[in-house]
Order: structure tokens, then sequence, then C-alpha cells
């Protein structure tokens, strides 16, 4: 399914097909900068959506790396809270994570996700698997 963002009110819900390769995760931060822009700030601050979008960034780039295709990203943003999932069809949970080097380049994604102060779902189906972030703030 690819339907477009909802054209009025809140929530804004968006759901994008994403390409099984190396460009998923660009390809999801621009639709997600798509849907924040054409709010002109009304869904959230600034600091809000860059979080937002390096969620989507990570749990696409992830899904990539550790997931079979095909991948989806749904995002819903609602006043003080965005949920942001991407599917995928394996069902392999991901793993809690490591004490990783601080200077390591992978498997940092879901701790930088916490960090954020989003809370992490995963949720199986007979296809494969949704990994979800929810990130609240005060409107």
């Amino acid at each position: 399914m690819n339907s477009a963002a909802f054209a009025s009110g809140l929530p804004r819900t968006m759901h994008r097909e994403l390409p099984a390769g190396p460009y998923a995760a660009r390809h999801a931060r621009q639709q997600t900068a798509g849907l924040l822009l054409a709010a002109h700030g009304r869904l959230c601050p600034e600091g809000v959506a860059a979080d937002i979008l390096l969620i989507v960034s990570e749990l696409a780039t992830n899904a990539y790396l550790h997931a079979d295709p095909p991948y989806a990203l749904t995002v819903s943003v609602d006043e003080g809270c965005a949920g942001v999932a991407v599917s995928d069809a394996s069902a392999g949970i991901p793993d809690r994570p490591r004490n990783r080097e601080a200077l390591s380049s992978h498997g940092r994604g879901l701790k930088i996700i916490r960090g954020l102060g989003a809370e992490l779902y995963v949720s199986r189906s007979g296809w494969g698997k949704q990994v979800i972030a929810v990130l609240t703030w005060q409107p």
C-alpha cells in the first residue's frame, strides 16, 4: 500500500513501501521529511522532527541490514506523540543492546533510539514483524 498522508487535521499518517536495498533509509527519511514539512511545523517542534527523522533512519537501516524484504514504513504524528513502524519479512527479533565501544560504527541503532526517549516494541505476524518506536513530547 502506498497511501499519501491524510490532508487535513491531526493525526497525520503515511505508509510507504521502502526499496529493498541500500537506499531504504534515505527514501524513508525523505518521505518522512515530506510529511513533516507539509505540515509547516504544526505537527511537532523542529528538534522533535529531527529526532523522528533519526528514528526513521535507524529503523530502516536495521531492516535493510538485518531483515528480509519487502520493507514498509508507517509514520503517524499526533499532538505530543509520534509512532514510527518499519515492517519486514523476517520473523527474527532484534537483539538486546550489547555494550558497544563508543566509536563502533555498527550495533548502536536501537540504543540511539532509546536514548532519544522513544519506547521500542516488536510485533510479530505470520509474514514477518514490525519494529515500532513511540516518541512523546510536551506539545
